[in-house]
């Protein structure tokens, strides 16, 4: 089978046809939405033609032929399968085997995730599309159907980086996160591009998913954040970065810091962590007080969180109540996209029991960066007037 290029008329086998018309793309004078048109028009012409006995895609937006081409069209990102329940079962039973009769000690689970972890293709580019792979595994696995129906035209698996590159160039041509749209030019497909938060946010809440950004930062920064009113379409929102404020550049200099640098005392670096860690303790315990001892699966999903060069997810949390006034010392439960080892070594640890801390465990001393941002999806489908009012990404702020 061939295809005719639509820009140049050439005609191809089929299965060269979309690296041909998306080569005519790389050209920058080529205006980004013809080439996004082209490249839909395409799909169209080679899927095969629907049948009335088909399950329609529920589309919150009503994006209709771009949403249904891109259902169709994305491709399930490979990665390794842990067994016996996967890597947050294989953990809870780690830390249940630790756990031992009248001590103060307390975790916290996510429920499942699946490990994305960055590849030779992705290396040094890729985490924060990662973490997005790892929030979307916990939400096919654990959600109601209806985020099933919803999440990526209904197609119950986690696309690879490419497809989700198309589908957070729908979500800016739908409007959502207009601000950072424009900081990309509304192009990411192909891209080696670090993305942040705000992309992740843009891209679940596309779906109608009510995804929820956290900052932490000092004070005297707040007017630099998400939280205050009209800061979401700022041009200093976008001043320093894909990834806001939170990323060094590559090949160039560092971002601005706002309040306290990477040098800061170690009080203050204490006092920040604590902060933090209170925070996600809260998250996952939902604030409650009479949390008992032992391991527990929470009804939490995992949390993207963000911060200067790197961004990792948060799967659960610990917490040892020490001394006579039972002062809580907190450790995170971390995994990390950037080790290309990561997920089998973590699962030997895990199955041998003996090592998986060094891979997971995070504590409170490591929390040295100046500002942090946190991501996470609340239960339920945004529809009508609310959905509009997600396609401003704003935020929680929480001081240091």
């Amino acid at each position: 089978m061939s295809a005719l290029c639509p820009v140049c008329n050439v005609t191809l086998p089929l299965p060269q046809i979309e690296s041909h018309v998306n080569s005519h793309f790389d050209d920058d004078e080529i205006d980004p939405q013809i080439a996004s048109d082209h490249y839909l028009a395409l799909q169209l012409a080679s899927d095969p033609p629907s049948t009335p006995k088909e399950a329609p895609f529920l589309d919150p937006l009503n994006k209709t032929v771009p949403f249904a081409s891109l259902a169709r069209s994305q491709t399930k990102s490979p990665f390794h399968r842990v067994e016996n329940g996967g890597l947050i079962s294989l953990l809870k039973t780690c830390l249940e085997s630790k756990t031992k009769p009248f001590e103060s000690n307390t975790s916290l689970l996510s429920g499942y995730v699946d490990h994305f972890q960055s590849t030779k293709e992705d290396k040094g580019w890729g985490c924060g599309w990662r973490n997005i792979q790892m929030q979307c595994s916990h939400l096919l696995s654990r959600r109601d159907q209806e985020v099933k129906r919803v999440l990526f035209g209904g197609s119950e698996f986690v696309p690879d980086i490419p497809s989700l590159q198309r589908w957070l160039e729908l979500a800016w041509r739908s409007g959502f996160d207009v601000s950072g749209g424009l900081h990309f030019d509304k192009r990411i497909y192909g891209c080696k591009k670090w993305i942040g938060t705000t992309e992740c946010a843009a891209l679940l809440r596309s779906f109608g998913l009510r995804a929820r950004v956290v900052d932490f930062a000092p004070e005297k920064s707040r007017s630099m954040y998400l939280s205050v009113p009209g800061s979401a379409v700022a041009p200093k929102r976008r001043g320093y970065g894909p990834m806001d404020r939170y990323v060094v550049r590559k090949g160039g200099s560092g971002v601005e810091k706002g309040g306290d640098s990477l040098g800061s005392s170690s009080s203050s670096r204490t006092s920040k962590g604590a902060v933090l860690m209170e925070w996600v303790w809260n998250y996952f315990s939902d604030n409650r007080l009479d949390v008992s001892s032992g391991v527990h699966i929470t009804n939490k999903g995992p949390l993207y969180f963000q911060h200067e060069g790197h961004s990792r997810t948060i799967v659960g949390i610990q917490r040892r109540l020490q001394g006579t006034t039972f002062t809580p010392q907190y450790n995170l439960l971390i995994l990390d996209p950037a080790d290309a080892s990561f997920t089998r070594g973590i699962e030997k640890a895990l199955v041998d029991k003996r090592g998986w801390e060094g891979y997971l465990k995070r504590g409170a001393h490591t929390l040295t960066c100046p500002e942090y941002q946190m991501l996470y999806v609340d239960n339920g489908i945004a529809v009508g007037e609310e959905l509009e009012q997600l396609k401003t990404i704003n935020s929680l702020f929480v001081e240091f």
